[in-house]
């Protein structure tokens, strides 16, 4: 093991530490690790970040100058405000260091040494919106009907695969063929897109976002003088939050590190990224590629109690992992209340009987903002969001917009308002203005020309959505067609039978094959559009469920809500994840629901576990886990089973409240 006896360069003005004061025993370990290769696994709340800080002042310390780290952060916040700590507890100014994001990292090194590969210094990086006008002008180039073709995946699930495929380092074929089956017979054209976009890219000195690691990795392979630069610069290498990383970035950390001077630092049981490109396996399998590894664990919390640690504990136990890296987190904490399982009935009993407890916190003098409300999907929270909006309890959405604002419920109930109201030229613009070529002033004119058509040829409106007099254009023909379909069938529906088999047919129409082609995550906007269906059965008259969701999008929509305000906090445990809260609810567990019946389906299971897990311990003095019995699926009320999760825990980590008993609330 190489030892720091080369280190010869001290600091001048250094201000020396007591790290055993400063760190817990199992920090300190961490912090004062040889140098060698070193994976820590802190868990949640155990004040990661205070180690990695620690360990930059600790190189410090041992006469390592500050350009010969390398710190790689997810977020740019992240490593600013990392060293940030590091210049205050060591008075080193924070600009000498290389800290930052991968990605801000890669552009630094490709402006460096980027003509190694053919990159010129002054080369341009691409937003997004200006990666996917590159991408279309590629594609139209080589086929001009691809983009325009009904069946075909549009720009930005185009962009999408490409990226995925990419970051993951899979063959562009084997991820279409994984991921996007549905496009599997688009293989060809899509791959000759990707390598004609690659090329052009290149003749015009432009690359996009996921190039800085793309060419940062072929710069490393392909040139031994830049790899043996980088490794002799950076002696050592730090990376926050490693369970997130994808392929790409582990190879970058592998090559640059292959001195094997680094340390790796996250938590296993937190990585629930894998859907955009993480892999589980880097973390899990560090150990193979860096021989002689030692593995540091941070298992004191600070966060939360001992009752929601032991809890919190027993979720990954039936997780089949290597025993090195179990944890089992131990609380710095006096004990509370044990964390509490609440049996509703359905989403509406349980939106209730959240809001109970949430009155009776606030007159205990909790803060509304210190409660959070946590899902595992955002169309599991539309019954709260209807409640909280109906009693004025203010709220903020942190992982996206409100229910009814979503731009597909809107373009869904646009349709239906039309078919009441066939004079509502708003409504009728929203969707229209979604096919190829019709931009506002195109879509009145088909309105108007539609109505004179249907008054001129004394026929119905439904005969004349095929009239060649509407002036649609061309390239929209196909689509409008079948748009006009659907209207019909939405129309017979609303007369002949209920809301919500209207709503079924307009989910199942048009809209359904325009959103599978749009959007590259369709599958959880058809869940929303499913939890509308389910909504839709509440009422018997389409007239009164065009009432209620025009006046619920006002009550949900007719002010801002910032984040500054005392209000609560709803939010999808993904965007959760590195947050904490006095207070929280984590609502639908049930299986189907969290689980998702699709990772159930598909035997994806442990991910969803470990996000249970990240749910559970994002809490500091109060747990409370909600289970309906009864879901409103796309097919009517459906009997849940209570979520597995919750079922494997140990019976005396929890207290059950059978809520229909406890109305005191």
């Amino acid at each position: 093991m190489e030892t720091f006896k080369d280190s010869t360069v001290r600091l001048e003005d250094f201000c020396p530490i007591d790290y055993e004061k400063a760190l817990n025993s199992e920090q300190f370990r961490a912090v004062t690790a040889d140098p060698g290769p070193a994976l820590v696994l802190a868990g949640a709340g155990s004040g990661k970040t205070r180690a990695l800080t620690y360990r930059v002042a600790w190189l410090l310390e041992q006469g390592v100058r500050p350009w010969e780290i390398l710190l790689l952060t997810f977020t740019n916040k992240a490593a600013h405000e990392m060293l940030e700590r590091v210049e205050d507890l060591t008075g080193m100014d924070k600009s000498q260091f290389w800290g930052g994001t991968f990605h801000s990292i890669g552009q630094k090194i490709l402006r460096m040494h980027g003509s190694a590969i053919g990159l010129e210094r002054n080369y341009t990086i691409m937003d997004q919106g200006e990666a996917e006008s590159f991408l279309k002008e590629t594609i139209s180039t080589l086929d001009k009907s691809f983009l325009k073709t009904k069946d075909n995946p549009k720009l930005k699930v185009v962009s999408g695969i490409i990226s995925l495929a990419r970051n993951m380092q899979t063959d562009l074929r084997e991820t279409i063929q994984t991921r996007y089956p549905v496009f599997d017979t688009k293989a060809d054209p899509i791959v000759s897109f990707f390598k004609a976009y690659t090329k052009r890219k290149k003749e015009q000195q432009v690359v996009d976002f996921d190039d800085l690691l793309v060419l940062w990795l072929e710069l490393l392979r392909n040139d031994p003088d830049v790899a043996e630069y980088c490794r002799g610069k950076f002696r050592h290498l730090l990376v926050d939050e490693y369970q997130d990383t994808n392929r790409l970035q582990a190879e970058i950390v592998d090559l640059i590190g292959s001195h094997h001077r680094i340390m790796a630092v996250g938590d296993d049981a937190q990585c629930i990224y894998t859907w955009r490109g993480a892999s589980y396996e880097n973390i899990m399998s560090f150990p193979d590629r860096h021989p002689d590894t030692e593995i540091y664990k941070i298992e004191t919390n600070y966060r939360s109690t001992p009752q929601i640690l032991r809890l919190a504990n027993s979720i990954l136990g039936s997780q089949a992992i290597n025993p090195a890296y179990r944890k089992e987190l131990r609380s710095v904490r006096e004990p509370r209340e044990i964390p509490y399982v609440l049996q509703v009935m359905d989403g509406r009993q349980q939106a209730q009987i959240i809001i109970k407890r949430v009155d009776a916190l606030h007159e205990e003098g909790c803060r509304l903002s210190d409660i959070a409300i946590l899902y595992r999907a955002h169309y599991q929270a539309l019954d709260l969001q209807i409640e909280l909006s109906r009693q004025g309890i203010p709220f903020v959405i942190t992982s996206g917009i409100r229910f009814f604002e979503q731009a597909h419920i809107r373009d869904l109930v646009a349709q239906l308002r039309f078919i009441v109201n066939p004079r509502d030229i708003t409504a009728f613009s929203r969707f229209a203005c979604l096919l190829p070529k019709v931009g506002e002033k195109t879509a009145l004119k088909i309105f108007n020309n539609l109505h004179k058509t249907a008054l001129d040829d004394k026929k119905g409106l439904s005969t004349a959505l095929f009239s060649p007099k509407l002036g649609i254009p061309k390239l929209a023909v196909e689509d409008w067609e079948d748009l006009a379909r659907t209207l019909i069938e939405i129309e017979e529906a609303a007369s002949n039978h209920t809301p919500q088999e209207a709503v079924r047919v307009a989910t199942e129409g048009w809209y359904q094959s325009f959103g599978l082609n749009h959007y590259p995550n369709w599958t959880s906007r058809q869940d929303d559009l499913d939890t509308l269906i389910a909504f839709a059965g509440r009422y018997e008259e389409m007239n009164e469920l065009l009432a209620q969701l025009a006046l619920l999008s006002s009550e949900t929509g007719d002010r801002s809500v910032e984040m500054a305000e005392d209000c609560l906090r709803l939010t999808t445990v993904h965007q959760a994840k590195g947050l904490e809260f006095p207070v929280v609810f984590i609502i639908g567990l049930a299986d189907g629901l969290f689980p998702l019946r699709r990772a159930i389906e598909e035997d994806n299971l442990e991910e969803e576990r470990r996000l249970f897990y990240v749910a559970v311990t994002r809490a500091k003095d109060e747990l409370y886990m909600s289970c309906p019995m009864i879901g409103n699926q796309a097919g009517g009320p459906m009997r849940l089973n209570r979520s597995r999760f919750i079922d494997e825990i140990p019976e005396d980590r929890y207290e059950v409240l059978r809520v229909r008993m406890r109305t005191d609330w």
